[in-house]
């Protein structure tokens, strides 16, 4: 039979004897074997055109089985119900089970078959109640003597239009009698909701003027009725009582396919029903929640095979919730679409071998569901396909428009639409959380780096310039950079740099603030230059291999300089080892005149007029001694003074609870315990919890553990030198010419830290919807260097570490999920607040010197910890690193796994992490300066991989570097020839459909 489509089988009354060469033509189909496959059949069916009545929605699937006890009247009773996964009644009766896979025997999938092919199948009928539906099937039955005799039709319609008892039902039955009494007051409220015309409850619209005309949509759904007339409570599906919390879960628009299945003793062979309603009705009291019903499948047969009928019942429900046959239904327009949906399904499903498996043992929901795009489509590619023709690395943003400052005006146009959307996205409780935990991350390196720029320039710049310039540079550029997701910081290799410079100013008698004004804004003009030129293109080059490998250094430095700076505490807090306890009684640390007392000691005595012979020294307090200059002698005494002992183990204990503390906090998101909003908040503000929860316990218990210091006066440091900062000063003329030298290497050393940490954040993983603006960051940031050096403040780049924990921290799920089904990653929350307050924040930081003072500093230090290990999760590099100890039948099922063999996987692991230590050494060592210069190295490294790699193993290791336009037109020279010699997947449709056209005309 040809794939022609007929028009819509409108029902009516129709005679007997039509009913049956109706019933013979439509199952010809699946009886008889033609040419097209059950798949082809299912993509032609899913790729006609959709009208208002046949668009599909998300479904909800209840399994109700018929129940007759003693002394009872029979009802319907809801045994399992899927949104996704399936759910069951447990035998107790009293909960639902776990969602769990359904696994089904083939046995009674291909009965389900056998139900489709000779049973009754309706399409697109217009009823308005359980009454209307009855009569319809009833209608479509052959008659038989038997049927007729017993009054069989009658007792069927009974048994159809019985109460439905649902499990919620079960729970309200408990409760007390006042709660009971205010429901039914609800009830009597919400009545008017179930006394509208069925049709305005369905997530369609209206029905139309014709529609009106010929009677539909305009009869109320009828209540079943008790004796007397009145309308029974239990009936009524209104929001009284739906059960609320699983109402959530349930997508809007959803709607609802009910499946009732049933022994009954007085029938002798199965009466089968499948009915598509056209448009969705709302059948009071027909499913547990208040959603209209567009499918329903009823099988009743005799007595003797409940469990049989159960199956197939689960069978039915269950197709109903793979994604192609609910299409397939919504789309069918005869039984033959429908039998060739469920043998597409048949195609597709695994059978396990009986004494391999335990079907009564539950499969756990996956935690990622495969897509059933190439099952719809035809000639969809699959995974291995998939990488033949890669995606391109860089999107339009990094193509070269050959105009001046043409990325950037094409960055400005890009961003704009989305300006004020940006402000109105961060009204969210995650945005707040994110803001509390990064403004503390962020104050501790940006005061701590202040602190050490202040040792190496005597001043000149520290914690005070430090804050102001993280402030301005930051404030700026979350308002008007094209990614305002970056955390903009201070890198080690600008410390290095500083320090460089400030040794050469020193030898040779140069104004230090002037001279560093001067290569500041020649690398601010290269920096624009840059932006002109759409340099920013050049980012194109920097693949996976380059990005890895830069990020997991700054994690693996991250979590070392925490390390780091918790063991410098020993120098602050020793360790009295291998005290004797029987000397305990003698340890002091006393105060003593210098033996030696310098110059400076001797002009402050003079000036303060101290006799110091006439001082107590041994009666002095610690302060007292430091101010007089005294000296500290003893065996308590540490290299500054006295010490408490006990400080580094608290220190210890409170650095590694913060890490364990942050990580369950932030884990417990996917924990059993509490409602998802209560777990969801507690995870999102993890860290700053941990913060608050340690600051708390370290005021506790008392021990003196050092403490966050900032900066209370806001002036600069040094009384010789102000805010605004002379080019020039006493330095030549010359030194403005010769700052060009030392700007090259900073222009080379910003572009690197900037553009690398830029293509992390945006990298396609994260979903970003707003688009990014290499071109717009970078002017940002040479601005904002340029006014920083001419205040005498910091430089300010992209923090890798810093801005890979706000997009983390920013991540979005879905909030409506099916019960058993992982919450979706939907994307990143883009927007401009976080960044903002976090920066605004921190310039008024001078003014809350009394609540900053109480932060420990390993706490900090502890949250160091968690941010480089949290980064370091979802690089793939640390994935294949773990294969070298890793047995071939232990190893995860990664993609590239599959494709690549595995010793090339271990070669290009070895390249990555000898390129990595290389960084490692150059970081560590004096030669910091040109570690940008060697971040540029990898990307030539990449290159030369191209020999050792072919093209396929490196797309499913690496992203593909960009190619030479020469090879792009052979390319596509060779792609053509390839197409005109084999037809692609649409040449294929096409003919296809021309052929079903062809047919269609000759019948």
């Amino acid at each position: 039979m040809p794939l022609v489509r007929q028009g819509h089988r409108h029902h009516r009354a129709h005679s007997q004897k039509h009913r049956k060469r109706e019933r013979e033509k439509d199952a010809v189909p699946a009886e008889q074997g033609y040419h097209y496959t059950p798949s082809q059949r299912v993509q032609f069916i899913l790729g006609t055109e959709e009208d208002e009545q046949h668009v599909p929605h998300d479904l909800f699937t209840e399994l109700d089985e018929i129940c007759v006890k003693e002394g009872e009247d029979a009802e319907w009773k809801e045994t399992a119900r899927w949104l996704k996964f399936e759910e069951d009644v447990e035998d107790g009766g009293e909960r639902w089970s776990k969602p769990y896979v359904a696994t089904l025997s083939l046995h009674s999938l291909f009965e389900l078959r056998s139900c489709i092919i000779n049973g009754t199948v309706l399409l697109d009928v217009c009823a308005t109640s359980v009454e209307d539906i009855a009569d319809l099937i009833l209608a479509q039955q052959e008659p038989s003597p038997e049927f007729d005799e017993r009054n069989a039709g009658a007792k069927v319609r009974e048994v159809l239009l019985k109460k439905h008892h649902h499990q919620n039902e079960r729970k309200r039955n408990n409760l007390l009698p006042i709660v009971r009494s205010f429901a039914d007051v609800s009830k009597k409220q919400d009545l008017h909701l179930l006394e509208k015309p069925a049709q305005t409850l369905t997530p369609h619209p209206s029905p139309t003027t014709a529609e009106a005309k010929n009677g539909q949509g305009e009869t109320p759904a009828p209540l079943p009725l008790l004796q007397g007339g009145e309308r029974d409570p239990g009936e009524m599906a209104g929001p009284a009582q739906a059960e609320l919390h699983f109402m959530k879960k349930i997508p809007s628009g959803a709607e609802a396919s009910n499946v009732l299945v049933g022994e009954l003793d007085f029938l002798h062979q199965p009466l089968v029903a499948f009915v598509r309603l056209t448009p969705a009705v709302l059948l009071s009291g027909m499913t547990e929640v208040p959603i209209p019903t567009r499918f329903l499948f009823v099988l009743l047969g005799p007595g003797g095979k409940a469990h049989q009928y159960h199956e197939i019942g689960r069978s039915m429900a269950t197709t109903m919730t793979d994604e192609v046959f609910h299409d397939v239904a919504y789309k069918a327009k005869d039984r033959a679409d429908l039998v060739a949906g469920i043998d597409e399904f048949l195609d597709q499903v695994t059978v396990l071998p009986p004494g391999e498996w335990d079907p009564s043992i539950r499969i756990e929901p996956p935690k990622n569901v495969p897509s059933q795009e190439k099952r719809k489509m035809p000639g969809a590619l699959d995974e291995s396909s998939s990488h033949s023709k890669p995606e391109k690395h860089s999107g339009p943003e990094l193509e070269r428009t050959g105009r001046l400052f043409g990325g950037l005006v094409l960055d400005v146009k890009r961003k704009a639409p989305w300006f004020w959307s940006d402000f109105r996205d961060g009204l969210s409780l995650q945005c707040l959380a994110s803001f509390l935990f990064l403004y503390c991350a962020c104050m501790s390196p940006v005061i701590t780096f202040g602190g050490l720029l202040g040792e190496a320039t005597h001043g000149h710049i520290s914690a005070m310039e430090s804050l102001l310039g993280a402030s301005m540079t930051g404030v700026v550029y979350s308002l008007f950079a094209g990614q305002p997701l970056t955390i903009l910081g201070s890198t080690g290799p600008v410390l290095v740099f500083e320090k460089i410079l400030y040794k050469f100013c020193k030898e040779y008698t140069l104004s230090y603030l002037s001279l560093r004004t001067c290569i500041g804004l020649w690398t601010a003009f290269f920096c624009v230059v840059l932006v002109a030129t759409d340099a920013s293109c050049l980012v194109c080059y920097i693949t996976r291999f380059t990005e890895e490998a830069f990020a997991s250094l700054i994690c693996i430095i991250f979590i070392y300089e925490a390390l780091e700076k918790l063991s410098h505490l020993r120098e602050t807090f020793p360790v009295h080892m291998h005290s004797k306890l029987d000397l305990l009684t003698i340890y002091y640390c006393k105060c003593e005149p210098p033996a030696h007392p310098s110059n400076e000691t001797l002009r402050i005595w003079r000036s303060n007029g101290v006799n110091v012979s006439g001082i107590t020294w041994g009666n002095l307090t610690v302060t007292e001694c430091r101010s007089l200059h005294g000296e500290f002698h003893g065996p308590a005494c540490g290299h500054n003074g006295p010490y408490a002992p006990n400080v580094l183990f608290w220190c210890c204990i409170l650095f590694f609870s913060t890490f364990v503390l942050s990580s369950l906090l932030k884990k417990f998101k996917t924990s059993r315990y509490f409602p998802t909003r209560v777990r969801s908040t507690v995870s999102d503000f993890a860290v700053f919890l941990t913060i608050v929860i340690m600051v708390l316990i370290d005021l506790g218990i008392g021990i003196p553990s050092p403490k966050l210091h900032v900066p209370h006066v806001f002036k600069p440091t040094r009384d010789d030198r102000g805010w605004l900062i002379n080019p020039i000063g006493p330095n030549p003329w010359w030194t403005v010419l010769a700052a060009l030298i030392p700007a090259l290497l900073c222009t080379i050393l910003i572009f690197m830290d900037q553009q690398i940490t830029a293509v992390i954040v945006n990298r396609k993983e994260h979903k970003l919807k707003k688009g990014c603006g290499y071109h717009l960051d970078l002017f940002m940031v040479a601005v904002m260097l340029g006014v920083c050096s001419v205040m005498g403040l910091p430089w300010f780049v992209a923090a890798t570490v810093l801005s890979i924990t706000h997009v983390n921290s920013l991540k979005v799920e879905s909030d409506c999920s099916a019960p058993g089904e992982q919450p979706k990653f939907l994307g990143i929350r883009e927007q401009r607040v976080t960044g903002l307050m976090i920066f605004v924040l921190m310039g008024c930081s001078v003014f809350f010197t009394s609540v900053l003072k109480f932060i420990p500093m390993p706490v900090l230090y502890g949250v160091f910890l968690y941010m480089g290990v949290s980064s370091l999760r979802g690089i793939q590099f640390f994935d294949r690193l773990k294969l070298f100890w890793m047995p071939a039948k232990h190893q995860p099922d990664f993609i590239y796994l599959r494709h690549v063999p595995l010793r090339k996987v271990h070669l290009f692991t070895l390249i990555q992490l000898l390129c990595l230590v290389l960084l490692w050494a150059i970081k560590a060592s004096r030669a910091a300066i040109i570690f940008p210069m060697m971040v540029l190295a990898l990307v030539f490294v990449r290159k030369v991989m191209d020999f050792c790699f072919s093209k396929r193993e490196l797309s499913f290791l690496d992203d593909l570097m960009p190619e030479s336009k020469k090879k792009k037109l052979d390319d596509a020279k060779n792609e053509a020839k390839e197409e005109e010699v084999m037809p692609g997947p649409a040449r294929f449709l096409l003919e296809f459909h021309f052929s079903l056209l062809d047919q269609g005309e000759r019948i």
